[in-house]
């Protein structure tokens, strides 16, 4: 079992500790320290302290060779973060590779943010006011930054979050989820040991709500990161102390729209990948694929074959494809969900049954009913549903009938129907013959509507916690 120190300086953890669970088969891996409200005041005092004394900020080439030494250490331990992850979180190895892979590139994404910083000339002396001044911006850290994580990608998440806060110079704490700290409290770790000030990066996990509130909506925090439920995610948005800036990011329910002039050999083994792709449980991932009504059930049927195909079971085995969902409980509402959907008269074309107390099958339905849950709200497990249309404008109207908004996909060779859709469908970014759960770590990711709030992105975020100062000179020389 890991031993993790309490990443909280200056402080001890309470008396509590949580149990960390493997999704698959529900083994104990270990259990960390919990803190109470006495370690998250402490742990608050210990960031503002460290922000309000300029004279220990930490110069950009110092968070460049933290970094560096972030990089170089990840490199190193890399099979051992993957098996972490995996074993955590339930994604299955490989793509938890791929998931160390981008975390790393995540910090090299963050170097390059501080080498290609920079502030702009405003420009002056253009009427009688502005003569004999000039004027430019820096950038500054906002302040400290609290960050909230998600379960299902527990290490580049977090990456996502904390990154960027060290990279712009802004003290951190971060609350993973309950259900996957210890790629998080590895990561903190690794920052440390690269010569990161522990007061810079904190990390901590708690067990009452009270809690985590008085952690997030403090006045001392300048800046809020939050990746998970909207429920969660708008009430505490609601709760921030005046004049704390925020990000939120929540879950979509994707619309991909086909055209009859789609290469399906190419792009259905995409779609498929993006609805079962760690279980379905990422923010964008396949849900609802429209397809015009003479092409609907061979595309439900390829969809069924193809996901039939993949291999469910252990997600640390080389083997597996498709692993648990996080908790046994969501295995019970993704099937209370899908046979209100084949109760409704969706035709169940594979799957629609649980494996195992933690796992269940690859799901394709055909045409549920457009006022169940399914096709209303984003289900987190692995099923697609397929739905016929007989005018494209119906399938679009349809993908925007909900209030939610983050990426869809567009599958065709019909130039016409591409930007016809691109330009109706609600979605911050549309992918063409690719899945919607396409992403790199520096494009903008932001959920619109219910969705999500502000952008993310490695880059954007960098820039959401900093401020931009602005100075004007005065002189007769000028």
């Amino acid at each position: 079992m890991n031993d993790f120190p309490f990443l909280v300086a200056n402080s001890t953890p309470s008396k509590d500790r949580l149990t960390v669970t493997a999704p698959w088969d529900q083994s104990v891996i270990c259990d960390v320290p919990v803190a109470d409200s006495n370690a998250v005041e402490i742990a608050l005092s210990n960031a503002h302290t460290i922000f309000k004394d300029r004279d220990r900020w930490l110069a950009p080439y110092k968070r460049i060779e933290i970094l560096d030494k972030t990089v170089e250490i990840m490199q190193s331990r890399f099979e051992e973060l993957a098996i972490e992850a995996a074993r955590e979180g339930g994604k299955p190895l490989i793509d938890s590779r791929v998931e160390v892979s981008r975390a790393i590139d995540g910090i090299k994404n963050c170097i390059e943010c501080i080498r290609n910083e920079t502030g702009r000339g405003i420009p002056m002396g253009l009427n009688a006011a502005s003569q004999n001044r000039l004027a430019f911006t820096c950038r500054e850290p906002i302040g400290v930054v609290v960050a909230v994580s998600a379960f299902n990608h527990p290490l580049n998440l977090i990456v996502h979050q904390v990154g960027p806060a060290v990279a712009s110079g802004c003290p951190v704490i971060i609350k993973p989820a309950e259900d996957t700290p210890l790629s998080c409290f590895r990561f903190v770790q690794i920052l440390h040991e690269a010569g990161l000030p522990i007061e810079y990066c904190q990390a901590l996990v708690v067990n009452e709500l009270s809690v985590a509130e008085q952690l997030v909506c403090d006045k001392r925090v300048g800046f809020f990161t939050f990746i998970g439920s909207g429920k969660v995610g708008w009430m505490l948005r609601s709760k921030l102390a005046p004049g704390t800036r925020c990000a939120l990011e929540h879950g979509g329910v994707a619309p991909v729209i086909i055209d009859s002039t789609a290469d399906l050999d190419d792009t259905l083994p995409l779609i498929a990948k993006g609805g079962f792709y760690h279980a379905g449980q990422v923010c964008v991932s396949v849900q609802r694929v429209f397809v015009p009504r003479m092409m609907a059930n061979d595309v439900a049927k390829q969809l069924a074959e193809l996901g039939e195909k993949m291999i469910i079971g252990d997600p640390t085995l080389e083997k597996t494809e498709v692993g648990p969902l996080i908790r046994t409980k969501e295995v019970d509402r993704v099937s209370e969900w899908i046979e209100e959907a084949k109760t409704a008269g969706a035709t169940c074309q594979t799957g629609g049954k649980r494996l195992s107390d933690t796992t269940y099958a690859c799901t394709v339905l055909l045409d549920p009913p457009s006022n169940v849950r399914i096709s209303e709200r984003e289900i987190f497990g692995p099923a697609i549903c397929v739905y016929s249309y007989d005018e494209v404008d119906e399938a679009i109207e349809l993908a925007n009938s909900l209030p939610y908004s983050f990426q869809a996909s567009i599958l065709s060779r019909n130039l016409d129907f591409i930007l016809r859709c691109n330009r109706r469908i609600d979605a911050a970014t549309i992918m063409v013959n690719d899945h919607t759960a396409y992403r790199v770590d520096w494009m903008p990711f932001a959920g619109l509507k219910q969705s999500g709030y502000g952008v993310g992105g490695i880059p954007f975020t960098f820039e959401d916690m900093q401020i931009e100062k602005l100075t004007i000179v005065r002189s007769l020389e000028l």
